[in-house]
């Protein structure tokens, strides 16, 4: 399995961190959400993750513990690149156990 790391969402970036800056409480909830970036990557990643063993629920879950890296992102702390594949590494090893898992490559 690959999980290609999709262009930056440029306009989602900004106007998440224009929120974080207007209404910190808000934006902080936004970004705990995390579905404000997880329904992207679910539109380029779900098909393959549905295959593998997770569904949108617990993709959603797992996008939440990984908040504080978003909002690294959002803020410019941390390239897109680096934060989707970080996900898409923790994707990857919470895969529900199969024989035929090996494991796999994630694209820059």
């Amino acid at each position: 399995m690959r999980f290609l790391v999709p262009d930056e969402p440029t306009e989602v970036k900004a106007e998440t961190r224009a929120l974080l800056e207007d209404s910190p409480e808000e934006g902080g909830r936004v970004i705990a959400d995390a579905a404000f970036v997880s329904d992207l990557l679910w539109e380029q990643w779900g098909t393959d993750l549905e295959a593998a063993g997770i569904g949108y629920g617990r993709f959603l879950e797992i996008s939440r513990s990984y908040a504080g890296e978003f909002r690294l992102w959002v803020v410019g702390e941390r390239p897109w690149n680096h934060c989707a594949a970080g996900l898409a590494g923790r994707l990857l090893r919470r895969l529900p156990a199969r024989q035929d898992t090996i494991l796999a490559e994630v694209n820059r």
